[in-house]
């Protein structure tokens, strides 16, 4: 019994933290524009609404990212000017990487990852039917 309370617990302080990350990995997204930032607050969203309803109200609160992050829990909805932000961002800093001349393999890589994120993004509602 005490094993299972212990990693709760664990459980708990590792989803904590994560959020914290997430949030933190967010706001350096707010300041550079190869970062995304809502994908960061809805990760920070999941770990708090599992650990610290308050800490999950302060986000679905927020002025700035609240209604987006709403619309995401209660209906999965990305708003089309999110989807092309997200998408151009993607683009941008793909370009940026082969400018830069990586390895073939680390180019189709990222490539391959950027594709199927923007796949993801575009197959989510744009607004609630």
């Amino acid at each position: 019994m005490k094993l299972k309370a212990a990693l709760a617990n664990y459980k708990r302080i590792a989803l904590l933290v994560c959020g914290y990350l997430f949030v933190a990995l967010g706001v350096i997204g707010i300041i550079l524009p190869i970062m995304p930032t809502t994908v960061f607050f809805i990760l920070a969203l999941a770990c708090f609404s599992n650990t610290s309803p308050k800490l999950a109200k302060w986000l679905l609160c927020h002025p700035r990212f609240g209604c987006s992050l709403r619309q995401w829990q209660t209906h999965k909805i990305i708003p089309l000017k999110a989807k092309i932000f997200a998408s151009t961002s993607m683009a941008i800093s793909y370009a940026i990487l082969i400018v830069l001349s990586p390895a073939a393999w680390l180019a189709c890589v990222v490539g391959s990852i950027k594709i199927a994120v923007v796949s993801y993004i575009f197959s989510r509602p744009s607004k609630q039917v």
